[in-house]
């Protein structure tokens, strides 16, 4: 195990975070606009996509991160029969799960149950597809719906807040799995869809649309809030939810009802771009 990977273990993951979260609000202007600065500088952050590209505007840096984009810098594929991506980022993985189990990386998988916490919820994605989208520190930090879904149930499941840099998720096992997360459960036309937001170390908080702030506070047991009958329904294409630091979004569908595109590790993607094809709705 190298050195880095050794420290993942050993940090205090809740802590730093924490800490992450406070600086990320402080409104002090020359520290925000410093702070602001060096990650525009460090990442290459493309501000000519905001909607608001002056950095001095916006009040904290928690606020910069979250920056909406400027209208129609992103747009959804124009056959309505597509599943469309549901965050800017880097293609982590797409493809089958495969007897239950989903490809981490090279010699690493974890089951679709012990991401969603749940096998009665897992189990209508036994031998589905999986997308994981990984949004690094340059990207915009909203995630959206791939296909129209209502609101079924979310599922707030605690754990650790390990990197998902690439680096560590080749080499953490089952890093999605063990890391604090949201399951979010949708049901739609074509069945049920799943989209899972993955915290990680220094990501400060996960906010829904519908809910506002779901992370923090970090859960001690899992957090079940059932959603049916509230008609909470989001369009394809609409906002989902965001994360106040960049992370990992994880897509689930059952097998027959849509197709995932074949696309390539490490493939750079865009909200809205086609990610596959709906088969067959209900």
């Amino acid at each position: 195990m190298s050195p880095k990977v050794a420290l993942q273990y050993l940090l205090p993951h809740r802590l730093l975070t924490s800490l992450a979260y406070r600086m990320a609000r402080i409104r002090t202007r020359w520290f925000k606009d410093w702070l602001i600065g060096l990650v525009i500088r460090q990442f290459r952050v493309d501000m000519a996509e905001a909607a608001d590209p002056e950095p001095r505007n916006y009040p904290h840096f928690n606020a910069f991160f979250t920056r909406e984009l400027a209208p129609g810098m992103r747009t959804a594929d124009p056959d309505p029969a597509t599943l469309v991506m549901p965050a800017d980022g880097k293609v982590s993985q797409v493809g089958r799960i495969e007897a239950g189990r989903i490809f981490q990386a090279k010699g690493q998988a974890f089951t679709a149950a012990e991401l969603l916490g749940d096998e009665a919820m897992a189990a209508p994605y036994a031998d589905g597809w999986f997308a994981n989208i990984y949004l690094s520190p340059r990207d915009y930090h909203r995630v959206h719906m791939p296909w129209t879904g209502t609101l079924v149930e979310t599922l707030h499941v605690p754990g650790r807040l390990f990197t998902v840099a690439p680096w560590g998720v080749q080499a953490i096992p089952r890093l999605f799995a063990r890391n604090e997360r949201l399951v979010c459960h949708f049901d739609t036309d074509f069945g049920p869809m799943c989209s899972v937001m993955v915290g990680a170390l220094l990501v400060s908080g996960v906010e829904s649309v519908w809910n506002g702030e779901e992370i923090p506070p970090y859960a001690h047991k899992p957090v079940r809030r059932d959603w049916r009958g509230r008609n909470i329904t989001l369009a394809r294409f609409a906002e989902m939810a965001r994360f106040n630091y960049g992370s990992t979004v994880i897509l689930l569908f059952p097998r027959d009802a849509v197709t995932l595109d074949t696309i390539a590790t490490e493939t750079v993607t865009r909200l809205g771009r086609r990610l596959g094809q709906v088969n067959a709705l209900r």
